[in-house]
């Protein structure tokens, strides 16, 4: 019984992090490339400290290392790789050069994962996945 009340706090702690770093990027800000660039790393300074999980090699990964890596968090679930694929799709859509290619590929990666995981058609996950091939496609 502690054990699965154990595993549905970081479920839940998860979320409220991603969540919040959604807000964050999502927010109001003036789009200087510096303002973007301290988003960016205080996006990844708060996943490591709240979660310990380290972005720059999770981008480094191929999609079964991603894989691997992201099932050796307790708390990872399908909405929560949702919500990181939602983070990875807002820092795409915020860079202009080579990055933006690089995030956009991962979140459409964690996206396909929880299609594969969930076995459900999602409408907004699907929309998520058309915009982001649609920005790719630009």
């Amino acid at each position: 019984m502690e054990q699965k009340d154990y595993i549905l706090r970081e479920i839940k702690k998860i979320g409220m992090i991603l969540r919040a770093i959604i807000n964050r990027l999502t927010g109001s800000m003036d789009g200087t490339a510096i303002q973007i660039e301290k988003q960016f790393e205080e996006t990844k300074e708060m996943l490591t400290i709240e979660m310990d999980f380290d972005l720059d090699k999770f981008m480094e990964q191929n999609e079964s290392e991603s894989k691997n890596y992201l099932s050796s968090f307790r708390g990872i679930n399908i909405e929560n790789l949702e919500l990181l694929a939602d983070v990875l799709m807002q820092m795409g859509f915020k860079y202009k050069d080579i990055q933006k290619q690089f995030y956009l590929h991962k979140s459409i990666q964690l996206f396909n994962y929880c299609k594969q995981m969930d076995k459900t058609y999602i409408h907004a996950r699907e929309s998520k996945i058309y915009q982001i091939n649609k920005e790719l496609s630009k």
